[in-house]
């Protein structure tokens, strides 16, 4: 049914636990950050509307929550390298050197020598950011080129219910571009454009079992997501009803919130320890077929834009790659 072990990856999850209390740190951090500048909104909102009507007073709280919200997403989303690149890549790291039997010495923080290891692969967080973007239109692109994905999936092939699949196979295919990323660490390359490539084409030549993996993943995944987000909705409607105001939406974008935090900070690390298991085990052996590279390149035009940057790659300085080899 799928090519990886659940208790491999559970002992994996335990084995980096620093990352663990770090993922749950930061997000559950952002989720408090999402609560309390919603809280504040509504409240200013709520003070201010007081010099109208009763009505007025509702929808300056409203309005002031709405503020708030809008505000710390988009602080969320200016953080979005930072959070690929000292919290989704490090832990990526950690797990590629444990699956390879390969443990960080002591003497120093886990969380610290994976990072040492991703500035010595990607440089700067920039770099990491694009590669990710990039890797994440490529492997659109290799799903877009799979035939067949009603053997995917053990559901009937008829034409409605199988538009259905390959919207959910889009889905999917978020939980693939981090393993691209392990690829580029796990061989050490000076060039993770040059490695994205490369593990790029052994996703394509291996796609059609890592997707069957994503995409029962990503049911696992989403669906305890949803049980949370519904289990979450009552403390959370009760936690804004003591907000100024007791804006009415706000428990449902709280739970969501909520939820959101729980699946990036425990859910998501367990798919990404399975779907690397089954990408090494998929590929073991390999070496990257010219004809697919050859499609890639004719299908995807964020696989050409991975060889341009693989061609003016500038090797990051060898006292940072000494360092994180030490």
């Amino acid at each position: 049914m799928w090519d990886f072990s659940i208790k491999r990856s559970l002992a994996l999850m335990a084995q980096t636990m620093p990352f663990i209390v770090l993922r749950c740190a930061v997000y559950f951090g952002i989720t408090l950050a999402y609560i309390l500048i919603t809280g504040i909104g509504s409240g200013i909102g709520w003070g201010v509307g007081g010099l109208g009507s009763e009505g007025f007073q509702a929808s300056a709280a409203f309005w002031g929550g709405a503020i708030g919200l809008g505000l710390t997403a988009g602080v969320v989303y200016l953080l979005r390298e930072y959070l690929l690149y000292m919290v989704k890549a490090g832990h990526i790291a950690v797990m590629v050197s444990l699956l390879d039997g390969k443990p960080f010495a002591a003497g120093k923080s886990q969380i610290e020598q994976a990072n040492s290891v991703v500035k010595a692969r990607f440089a700067q967080a920039n770099v990491l950011f694009v590669l990710d973007q990039l890797i994440k239109g490529a492997v659109t692109s290799i799903t877009g080129l799979i035939q067949g994905l009603g053997t995917l999936l053990p559901i009937p092939g008829i034409p409605a219910l199988m538009n259905l699949v390959r919207a959910f196979l889009r889905v999917a295919v978020g939980l693939v571009d981090e393993i691209i990323l392990a690829y580029a660490i796990r061989t050490e390359s000076d060039n993770p454009w040059g490695s994205a490539r490369s593990a790029l084409v052994l996703y394509g030549q291996n796609a059609k079992g890592l997707l069957k993996n994503a995409a029962w993943l990503t049911l696992f995944t989403y669906g305890l997501t949803l049980v949370l987000f519904l289990f979450l909705l009552a403390p959370a409607a009760a936690l804004v009803y003591i907000m100024p105001g007791a804006w009415s939406a706000g428990g449902v974008i709280i739970a969501l919130v909520l939820a959101w935090a729980i699946k990036a900070a425990i859910i998501e690390p367990f798919a990404i320890a399975c779907l690397l298991q089954a990408y090494f085990r998929a590929i073991e052996g390999q070496e990257p077929d010219p004809v697919w590279e050859s499609r890639l390149d004719g299908v995807s035009r964020q696989f050409g834009q991975l060889k341009d940057k693989a061609a003016s790659w500038t090797h990051p300085a060898p006292e940072a790659n000494a360092h994180a080899k030490q």
